[in-house]
């Protein structure tokens, strides 16, 4: 296959069912280029107020953590599995990842990115038909290609994989309401199903790591943090944790930025603390209740020993009035971070961060139910052997959770 670079791309908000042409992205001179659509500017709806605000004229990334592209855009980028995935499929066919351009990366998302960004002309695939997915051959899969003896069916997890973030390997589906029936998720939305996103482990996971995830859903939501529904898929040979996606709903497409997006903060370097995470929902949301909800899960993450809480796993909605909103919680479960500390640093506290931080991190930003919201994250964590035992997480795996969270 011969490497031709993709040099101009039209982009598109496909939000709550309508489409409006957003603005242009080119690639000139190893930098990306964008311009809004006049039209778009006369609607008055901002994509990303912080970083790329909306009036005329052409704008550069004043960054190159992001390949050169504004947070809002890579957004729309998998990165982790489904990067490796691209990688792969590309030299499968000839061509090599470093020819890749941040306009190629998008191109191959087209129109089944995350959120509600969409990118014409479109490199991916074709959609595959509504038979069944069997997890576990989608999980073997995934592992073959992870260790690299595979690449007959990285096309199809290509697919599956939906522009999806994180390390472990995933895929976006379409599930029926009995939970029984899973197909593609790329086509159009079927009657009776919605649209989910389902988790295999990695091989750095425990084979448990489904239900210790799904274990971690119920204990959030017991502590009074928002998430969207979950479930855990079981099969003869092992359990999938999966999560309703919360960027649709329904077959329409809601738009959604990460707070690395917002701000421009890389992931891969943890710097940052949750008096960012405060201060930012405050700025976009103008609304202390999604304050409130940043601050619960801050509270959840640091109690529960969820220290992989970085910049891309804290995200905001527009709803349908173009007002931004704290997104539904997502990515909680077990880990131990970079270096063992929190990736958020809590009031510049990383290594041990506790009550004490905590409740200074609430008095810094008026929250006037932050001992209201600590004992309800409190009280839920101390029950996490009811929760681990209802999602059947294995006995040794329980037990070095509770070892952690009850240090």
């Amino acid at each position: 296959m011969a490497y031709s670079p993709t040099e101009l791309l039209t982009v598109y908000l496909d939000a709550r069912g309508e489409r409006r042409k957003l603005g242009r992205l080119a690639f000139k001179d190893r930098r990306v280029l964008f311009e809004y659509d006049a039209p778009f500017i006369a609607s008055g709806i901002e994509i990303s107020p912080i970083k790329l605000p909306l009036r005329s004229g052409v704008f550069t990334a004043d960054t190159t953590i992001f390949d050169g592209l504004f947070g809002v855009f890579n957004d729309s980028l998998p990165d982790g599995w489904g990067r490796l995935l691209l990688d792969r499929t590309v030299e499968k066919h000839g061509i090599h990842r470093g020819q890749l351009n941040p306009l190629d990366r998008l191109a191959n998302v087209g129109r089944h990115g995350m959120g509600a960004l969409s990118y014409e002309p479109e490199l991916g695939f074709a959609v595959a038909a509504d038979e069944p997915l069997a997890l576990d051959k989608l999980a073997e899969e995934a592992a073959a290609v992870l260790e690299g003896e595979d690449e007959t069916v990285l096309e199809e997890l290509l697919r599956l994989n939906g522009s999806s973030s994180g390390a472990r390997p995933k895929i976006v589906a379409q599930v029926s309401a009995d939970k029984k029936k899973i197909i593609h998720g790329r086509q159009e939305l079927q009657p009776g199903f919605e649209h989910w996103m389902i988790k295999f482990p990695s091989s750095q996971d425990a084979k448990d790591a489904g239900a210790i995830e799904y274990a971690y859903s119920l204990m959030a939501k017991d502590a009074g943090i928002e998430m969207p529904e979950t479930h855990l898929f079981r099969t003869k040979r092992n359990k999938y944790f999966g999560a309703k996606r919360f960027d649709r709903d329904g077959d329409a497409r809601i738009h959604m930025h990460s707070l690395g997006g917002l701000i421009h903060a890389d992931h891969r370097s943890p710097s940052l603390d949750y008096d960012m995470v405060l201060r930012a929902a405050m700025a976009l949301t103008r609304n202390i209740q999604d304050a409130e909800k940043a601050y619960a899960l801050a509270c959840f993450n640091v109690l529960a020993h969820n220290r992989d809480d970085h910049v891309k796993n804290f995200s905001f909605l527009l709803d349908a009035r173009n007002e931004w909103i704290f997104a539904p919680a997502y990515d909680l479960t077990f880990s131990y971070g970079p270096g063992g500390e929190q990736s958020m640093l809590v009031m510049s506290e990383g290594r041990n961060p506790g009550t004490a931080q905590l409740q200074a991190l609430g008095k810094q930003h008026g929250i006037k139910n932050a001992q209201e919201i600590l004992a309800n994250v409190r009280r839920a964590v101390a029950n996490w052997a009811r929760f681990a035992e209802q999602a059947e997480v294995s006995r040794k795996s329980a037990k070095e959770v509770a070892a952690k969270i009850n240090e």
